[in-house]
């Protein structure tokens, strides 16, 4: 008789697929140029900004990137450089109000009906222009203490029927997380919908596996992702089979990007990032002018310069591909239109 071989009584789990491939993240700026054979830039990489706002950026987006062109839109998005470092008059710390829109630990509350939760901190990749780049995300986060803060403000309010998770990047946490949060909300009669802000589907399309699937057809209310894509060339077969898997799972996607200089700054990048997205079954949303965050102002496009490029595109696009132009203002009850 063959017996069965014995079972340990300690089997290491190994860790997700889009876990391993975080942590292999690049986050050397010489690194980089040399995968994109750019060494020569390499001297040009300020260390004052790159300590300041260390570069993380997954190898799959970087193989989305064009080598030997410094110009590449998607490199620009992550490569730290000198112009971080200047003080420009009218960029600060908090560009859109957080602090004063406070309601709790993590939590901000701006307009009417809804509830951001700075969920984490933490995101697959480092944007340049992240109007959160100061945010003090050790001493704001939502889910400490397995979100008891977040929920309480939100079942003290029966205003609240939205709540949006934010970060970071919601979906850095683990779905378990995930799972902890949606739990006390389904508890909350008044919570009638959850929307997730997230750049992993696109620069870390295996973040989207079985689990976060099957968390997603579970929730008892409609979801809304909000990708975050700000160029044609962010999307890829791994991209669109991600965006697919959600579409699968019920959740209404949609696409949020920043008007940046040097990126998608022209009617033509901008075109051609509405039509790829909605290939990949996203609907264009928002496009943002650039948050004024200390930083990020070598990405600024001009009020009157947006408004052009913005008219373009309903020239040349049917109305459902033409995200709304707007800015966020500190103090104001919505988005304000441009």
């Amino acid at each position: 008789m063959i017996t069965a071989a014995p079972i340990p009584l300690h089997v290491a789990v190994p860790a997700p697929r889009w876990q391993q491939l975080w942590r292999d993240a690049v986050r050397d700026p010489r690194e980089l140029l040399s995968m994109l054979s750019l060494d020569a830039l390499a001297a040009t990489i300020p260390d004052a900004a790159a300590a300041q706002f260390p570069l993380r950026v997954p190898r799959g987006f970087v193989a989305r990137m064009r080598h030997g062109d410094p110009d590449d839109p998607l490199l620009r998005q992550v490569l730290p450089i000198i112009d971080e470092t200047r003080v420009v008059p009218g960029f600060g710390l908090d560009a859109v109000g957080d602090a004063a829109a406070r309601a709790a630990e993590g939590v901000i509350r701006k307009y009417r009906g809804r509830a951001l939760l700075v969920a984490t901190g933490s995101c697959a990749v480092h944007c340049r222009y992240c109007f959160r780049r100061h945010f003090p995300y050790a001493d704001e986060t939502a889910a400490r203490d397995g979100w008891q803060a977040a929920v309480a403000v939100i079942q003290a309010d029966s205003s609240i029927d939205e709540v949006i998770l934010s970060g970071g990047d919601p979906l850095s946490l683990a779905t378990a997380k995930l799972e902890e949060l949606t739990r006390a909300l389904a508890a909350i009669p008044h919570v009638r919908r959850l929307r997730l802000h997230t750049r992993l589907p696109v620069v870390l399309p295996e973040r989207v596996d079985d689990a976060l699937l099957a968390w997603l057809r579970s929730l008892p209310w409609p979801v809304a992702v909000v990708i975050h894509a700000n160029h044609a060339h962010e999307f890829d077969a791994a991209v669109d089979t991600a965006l697919a898997r959600l579409r699968d799972s019920g959740a209404t996607l949609l696409n949020q990007a920043v008007l940046l200089r040097g990126v998608n700054d022209s009617a033509e990048a901008l075109a051609a990032l509405c039509e790829r997205g909605y290939a990949a079954g996203v609907l264009p949303y928002y496009l943002h002018q650039l948050d004024r965050v200390a930083g990020a102002a070598h990405f600024e496009v001009a009020d009157d310069r947006a408004r052009d490029l913005h008219a373009a595109l309903v020239a040349a696009l049917p109305g459902y591909l033409v995200p709304k132009l707007v800015r966020e203002v500190a103090g104001d009850s919505a988005k304000r239109a441009l």
